[in-house]
């Protein structure tokens, strides 16, 4: 099983590249795409319900929204999503991307925190585009261990 600790330059080698060789850039890619559309990407936790607007507001129960930007390139898309979604935890948690037996698979990617426990966030990512929000990204994130801060209550005095 090869392995990637995600400690590589964001630009793709010039040579042909598996998924594994590909997942930080992908990830880095859509953070910069995410945010030059209004949405938060900075790979904190936080960040996560950003993600899971976008998810909201750019498809529904497997189909993308006309228009929307999971309508051209869907595939691509979840794949960046997904690997997002695990450098997200993997910065978060630690950890190490893996080829899941597959390496020419985009959706076999695995992370292995460091616990032992192997995830597959791409895997997630296409599982919430398909069945909606009951597939939470960051239900999935938080039962992984990674905690988005608590929102913060608007306090109003009356008088």
């Amino acid at each position: 099983m090869t392995e990637h600790t995600g400690e590589t330059s964001p630009e793709p080698s010039g040579s042909a590249s598996s998924p594994l060789d590909d997942v930080v850039t992908a990830a880095e890619w859509i953070a910069r795409a995410l945010e030059s559309s209004g949405y938060r990407a900075d790979f904190t936790p936080g960040s996560l319900g950003d993600i899971e607007r976008f998810m909201t507001e750019h498809s529904a129960q497997g189909t993308a929204v006309a228009g929307g930007l999971l309508a051209v390139d869907p595939g691509s898309r979840l794949f960046a999503l997904g690997a997002y979604l695990g450098e997200t935890v993997r910065r978060g948690l630690g950890g190490t991307w893996e080829d899941g037996g597959d390496p020419d698979s985009l959706t076999d990617l695995v992370l292995r925190l460091p616990d032992g426990a192997v995830v597959r966030p791409v895997q997630r990512v296409i599982k919430r585009f398909r069945n909606g929000s009951e597939d939470s990204i960051t239900g999935y994130a938080v039962g992984l261990g990674l905690h988005p801060p608590a929102r913060r209550r608007a306090w109003f005095r009356r008088g």
